[in-house]
């Protein structure tokens, strides 16, 4: 909750701690985060490992964070919709999928993103 009297500063901080404070969160209850923030590790070893380009990394860099951050608004959504209707409801469920359904085009976008990039360093290991 903000506080009047803090000032720019104190409530920047502020707000920075409570962001880490749902990071940490992500982390440390939802599952598909933590599968998703596993996977996101094992790329930028993947990475490391085959010597990716700058502008490999920031793709890859990228389509990361976009899979974690529509995954922490998946979850926010999916818990506040548990908490305005804790029972099944049709028209719950359809908000629940269409937000599964944003993090599907984020996973299948970083998929492709981690194709392209890997593909011709795999190819070229194999042939």
């Amino acid at each position: 909750m903000k506080n009047p009297k803090d000032g720019f500063l104190i409530g920047r901080a502020k707000s920075f701690q409570y962001a880490f404070a749902g990071a940490y969160l992500l982390l440390k209850t939802e599952h598909s985060v933590i599968t998703q923030f596993s996977l996101a590790v094992l790329s930028i070893i993947i990475g490391f490992f085959f010597h990716i380009t700058k502008t490999e990394w920031m793709f890859q860099i990228l389509s990361i964070g976009l899979v974690l951050s529509i995954e922490g608004l998946n979850t926010a959504v999916e818990k506040l919709c548990d908490f305005i209707h804790p029972d099944y409801h049709k028209k719950i469920g359809f908000i629940k999928d269409i937000s599964a359904g944003a993090v599907t085009f984020a996973v299948l976008t970083a998929f492709t993103i981690i194709l392209v990039i890997y593909f011709p360093y795999v190819y070229e290991k194999v042939y």
